[in-house]
């Protein structure tokens, strides 16, 4: 903070201490009420036939103002509030973070090294375990995968059994430690704005019947050309490269021929961030097993699959 600004908070922080005690001065008058009640001084308003009266305030209240103006000059001694000083004890929110934080890692760092220690599956049938890791993901997953972790428009769904780099602990775990970083390119420049609307069309062939033939025939010479590297000759994709399966109608950006337009025209590139510096081995383990446990649950059940022009998302953990 620049001096000018210490001195302009200081300024007005202790003004408005000492104005509110130079008011609250000017304005007492002494506690002594006349014995007889018609001698008190009347402020002149009168509603509904009753008069006010102009009396002090009561002592203890004046007492209690005096109170708080010596806490708050106190506490400006003690801690930060008058622009650049300090307090006399240094106390910074900082420091009482990293106090707080290292009480923390003290108590629980235990418990997550036990954790670190127990197998994926016993850890998912561990109610204890599950319900930490749900707190872990609700404190730094949930803003981009939803706190009931099915994704949005550019952000996977992780309930489900469709991976773009693996479903398996070990996939997920590498995902949570190195983070991922997913680059579509734009073809525009080469395919043209017809080429893309000819490749799009062949893209949702690959999931969907309802398309123009002679515009997904001419869009098949395209992907072939140019998309097989990545999709593969079937369309089906390559965890390795965190390429999509475009043959499952699943999404990760929408599957409506716009969308889809729009990916080809103009690219994606997403980004998973690495855990392991915030999270650390020992809880990246046990949110493992948690993430893993979600698309567990959701393949119980048959996935019904929506039509290709809702927003349906491909998860990618």
């Amino acid at each position: 903070m620049s001096s000018f600004w210490s001195i302009w908070i200081t300024v007005i922080t202790l003004g408005s201490i000492f104005g509110s005690w130079w008011l609250l001065q000017t304005t007492r008058r002494a506690w002594n009420p006349p014995a007889d009640p018609d001698k008190v001084p009347h402020t002149g308003h009168v509603y509904d036939g009753i008069e006010e009266l102009d009396n002090p305030i009561p002592y203890w209240w004046y007492l209690k103002y005096l109170a708080l103006i010596v806490f708050a000059l106190g506490y400006l001694a003690l801690y930060p509030g008058l622009g650049n000083y300090q307090g006399l004890l240094g106390w910074t929110q900082e420091s009482a973070w990293e106090e707080e934080l290292a009480e923390a890692k003290e108590r629980y760092s235990p418990i997550f090294a036990e954790y670190a220690k127990t197998s994926i599956p016993e850890l998912q049938s561990n109610k204890k375990a599950m319900l930490s890791a749900q707190r872990i993901f609700a404190n730094n997953c949930a803003v981009c995968h939803g706190e009931a972790a099915k994704g949005g428009i550019g952000f996977p769904n992780l309930t489900d059994d469709d991976w773009l780099y693996g479903g398996k602990p070990e996939d997920i775990k590498t995902t949570l430690i190195a983070g991922r970083k997913g680059q579509m390119p734009a073809w525009s420049a080469i395919l043209g704005e017809e080429g893309v609307r000819e490749t799009a069309e062949y893209v949702i062939s690959l999931s969907d019947s309802r398309v123009i033939p002679e515009l997904a025939k001419k869009g098949e010479k395209h992907f072939k050309a140019m998309c097989t590297a990545c999709h593969g000759p079937d369309g089906k994709g390559n965890q390795a490269l965190g390429a999509p399966n475009l043959t499952d109608n699943i999404w990760l950006y929408g599957g409506s021929p716009e969308a889809i337009r729009h990916t080809l025209r103009n690219g994606r590139n997403g980004n998973m961030p690495a855990h392991l510096e915030l999270l650390g081995e020992d809880k990246i383990h046990l949110m493992t097993a948690y993430i893993h446990g979600l698309s567990l649950k959701e393949t119980a059940e048959p996935r019904q699959v929506s039509p290709r022009a809702s927003q349906i998302v491909k998860p990618i953990p």
